[in-house]
C-alpha cells in the first residue's frame, strides 16, 4: 500500500507531476500534492508551489522570499500545513495518493506525515518520493510497509492498485 522512489533533486517534481496528469488521464482519482519549483528569473530561483490533487483550489506556494542577494529560499511551514490540511480533505472517494516528497518536515512528523498516514488507515495505496538523505527517517517511520521503487516502476505500481471500475 506505501511505496517510494528516491526525490531525483534534478527532475522529481516533475516526474510525480508528470505522474500525477498520466494517471488523472487514465481515470484515477488522486489525493495528496505535487511540487513545481517556479524559476522567474534570478531574484526568483526557488519559488515552490504545491499543486493539491483532487481539488480545484490554487496552487499553494509554499516558500518564502528571502530579499535580495539571498542564496537559497526558506520553506513557508504554514502553507505546507495548509496544503497538507487540504490534502487530507481530498482523501474520501481516492484512488490512489501521492505525496511529492518526505522531507525535513515530514522527518519531524510534520508535513504531510498525518496525510501519510491517513491514507494508509483508509487503505489508499500512496506514492511518495524521498529525500536521498532522509532514507533512513523515512523507513524508520513506515517501517516494513514501505515498498522501494525506481521511477521507471512507478506508474506500472499506481496502476496495478487501480480500482478495476475506474
Amino acid at each position: 500500500m506505501l511505496a517510494y522512489v528516491i526525490h531525483d533533486e534534478d527532475d522529481g517534481n516533475s516526474r510525480m507531476a508528470a505522474l500525477a496528469r498520466t494517471l488523472v488521464a487514465q481515470g484515477l482519482r488522486l489525493a495528496g500534492a505535487v511540487q513545481t519549483n517556479l524559476n522567474r528569473g534570478a531574484d526568483c530561483a526557488c519559488d515552490m508551489e504545491l499543486t493539491v490533487l483532487g481539488t480545484d483550489a490554487a496552487p499553494i506556494r509554499i516558500s518564502q522570499s528571502l530579499g535580495a542577494g539571498s542564496q537559497g529560499c526558506r520553506l513557508d511551514t504554514d502553507a505546507l500545513e495548509r496544503a497538507a490540511a487540504l490534502a487530507a480533505r481530498g482523501l474520501k472517494g481516492a484512488d490512489l495518493a501521492l505525496v511529492n516528497k518526505f522531507g525535513k518536515q515530514e522527518a519531524a512528523g510534520r508535513g504531510f506525515r498525518d496525510f501519510i498516514a491517513a491514507a494508509l488507515a483508509e487503505e489508499i495505496p500512496l506514492l511518495i518520493a524521498v529525500a536521498p538523505e532522509l532514507v533512513p527517517a523515512f523507513i524508520e517511520f513506515a517501517g516494513a510497509y514501505a515498498t522501494p521503487l525506481i521511477w521507471p516502476e512507478a506508474e506500472a505500481w499506481c496502476r496495478a492498485r487501480q480500482p478495476a471500475d475506474a
